[in-house]
C-alpha cells in the first residue's frame, strides 16, 4: 500500500546573488553571532548548508536529542539564517518541517556601518586575488547598493 502523505522531501536549496551585508555595530549582527555561538548550532548551519534537513534527521545525523535540535533550530530560524522551505511527515504521522539555510547568503563586516571606504577596499582586495568575476561584481553591486554608495 502507497503512503499518502510523504515522508521525503524534494527541497533544494537555491541562493539568491543578493547577500544581506552586517556590519560589527549592528544589532542583528550581535544576534546571529549569539546564534551561532555553540559549537551545535555551527553543526547544524553546516548540515544546512549542505541539503535541506528534518530537526529528527539533523538530530540522527548529529547523534543529538531532537529536543536540543529544535532549542538550536529557533534561534538560527529567528535570526534569519535559516528557514522552512517544506513539510513532510514521520512513519507515525506526525507534520515535519523541513530546514534549510536562508535564500539569502549572508556577510558580516568586521567593520562600522560607517566605515564605507574600508569595506570597498575589502572588496576590491578580495576581487584581485580571486579574480574578477561575475559574482563578485554583483556581490560587490549589492554592498554598495545596501550602503547607499553612489
Amino acid at each position: 500500500m502507497g503512503r499518502l502523505l510523504p515522508t521525503e522531501t524534494d527541497a533544494s536549496v537555491e541562493r539568491s546573488d543578493e547577500p544581506s551585508v552586517l556590519c560589527i555595530d549592528d544589532e542583528a549582527t550581535c544576534e546571529v553571532f549569539s546564534a551561532l555561538g555553540s559549537e551545535t548550532a555551527q553543526d547544524i548551519f553546516r548540515l544546512l548548508n549542505e541539503e535541506p534537513a528534518t530537526p529528527a534527521t539533523i538530530a540522527e545525523g548529529l547523534d543529538m536529542s531532537v529536543q536540543n535540535v529544535h532549542y538550536h533550530l529557533g534561534n538560527l530560524d529567528d535570526v534569519g539564517l535559516i528557514e522552512v522551505v517544506d513539510t513532510c511527515y514521520s512513519e507515525k504521522g506526525r507534520e515535519m518541517d523541513v530546514f534549510v539555510v536562508a535564500e539569502d547568503p549572508t556577510l558580516v563586516f568586521l567593520g562600522t556601518s560607517d566605515d564605507k571606504p574600508a569595506m570597498r577596499r575589502a572588496f576590491e582586495s578580495f576581487a584581485s586575488v580571486v579574480g574578477v568575476s561575475p559574482l563578485l561584481v554583483s556581490l560587490g553591486n549589492a554592498v554598495s547598493g545596501l550602503l547607499g554608495e553612489e
